[in-house]
């Protein structure tokens, strides 16, 4: 029981921390979208350009031709988490489009044993509830083509909704802004900014409830915590390059670099900003097949024995596309080379030309 409490009393503490500025605030955020986006290590800011763009880069929505649907669903940590995203995009015009997104992050089915005993001392299982904690993105994006031939731009506004149970909950705000810039021969450029407003977000909690955990768990008893946080600024750039060989075959080859402006475990990581490379390819055979590879995440990690090494995160993928329907699995994390587990993504990409 003790074990149930605990980890109920870190949830809210941890989630809602007393920190008015947090390094890894709406993490969810940044996990990622697209099971072919995340064989390639995200490494994808520079050369996306359909649905998904919505959420790497809102500048790449220009190249929609028409209309498209993306599903995506991946489980983590041992299928204890379950990660969903959906996305809707269209163009307006041969200069515009506009997309819809919604990304939910949660862990369903928690026990609560806060009330397993009642009044008068004894243990009552019919008191124990099951509660779901969630955090949901909506993301609206527009992007429009630049006077300046091969150069695009696109906005983000997000919406951030954080539930844990009926103990706490919040509502989050922010706008995100990206570049393309298309220099020829199938050589591109790109510019993500995240969060460019520090995202905003206001917590409410249920004093009443959050006063009966914070005595269940001994020697773990604190104040309210506060109830604002704000995310601070992410930046990823890219350069990618595309060649084709023979008409039938093409390789697709991308490097970024993901800045985030706090000292972390990065590789490269200062007082002002820690910096963390990733690189992929996709290579594909008459625009049907592609194998995907990739790696990213560099981190440096610290071992028991007070030694570091450096850790990453590489990942493969598959996709398969026939007359507008695409479908795509990811594999992250293969190996032992960072502590995270791996996990399977699934992905289904529709272009509307097939109702047609």
């Amino acid at each position: 029981m003790k074990k149930n409490l605990f980890i109920l009393f870190l949830t809210i503490s941890t989630v809602v921390s007393a920190q008015t500025t947090r390094k890894y605030s709406n993490e969810f955020m940044n996990i990622g979208v697209d099971a072919a986006s995340f064989g390639m290590a995200n490494a994808v800011v520079a050369s996306t350009s359909n649905v998904n763009s919505g959420y790497w880069n809102p500048a790449g929505l220009v190249h929609l031709e028409d209309n498209q649907l993306s599903l995506m669903h991946a489980s983590y940590f041992a299928n204890i988490a379950n990660y969903d995203y959906a996305a809707f995009a269209m163009p307006l015009d041969d200069q515009s489009a506009v997309a819809l997104s919604v990304i939910r992050f949660g862990v369903d089915d928690i026990l609560n044993t806060t009330q397993l005993i009642d009044e008068q001392g004894n243990i009552d299982y019919n008191r124990i509830r099951l509660f779901s904690t969630a955090d949901y993105g909506v993301t609206f994006s527009y992007a429009r083509a630049l006077p300046l031939d091969g150069l695009n731009f696109g906005v983000n506004a997000k919406v951030i909704r954080r539930i844990i149970g009926d103990f706490a909950s919040s509502w989050g705000f922010g706008l995100d802004a990206g570049i393309q810039f298309e220099a020829g021969n199938d050589l591109k450029f790109g510019l993500m900014a995240r969060d460019i407003t520090t995202t905003f977000n206001a917590w409410s909690i249920d004093e009443a409830k959050f006063a009966d955990i914070q005595g269940a768990v001994e020697d773990q008893n604190q104040d309210l915590p506060e109830t604002t946080e704000i995310t601070i600024p992410k930046l990823q750039l890219g350069v990618s390059k595309k060649f084709v060989f023979h008409y039938d075959f093409s390789l697709l080859t991308e490097v970024d670099l993901n800045v985030r402006f706090a000292e972390t475990n990065d590789i490269f990581s200062s007082g002002f900003a820690s910096i963390t490379p990733s690189g992929g390819f996709e290579f594909g055979y008459i625009d049907m097949v592609y194998v995907r590879a990739g790696v990213g995440n560099f981190q440096n990690i610290r071992q028991l024995d007070g030694s570091e090494s450096v850790g990453f995160q590489p990942n493969l993928g598959v996709g398969f596309k026939y007359k507008g329907i695409q479908v795509d699995y990811a594999l992250t994390d293969i190996g032992d080379q960072s502590a995270a587990l791996y996990s399977n993504v699934f992905s289904l990409t529709l272009d509307w030309d097939i109702f047609r």
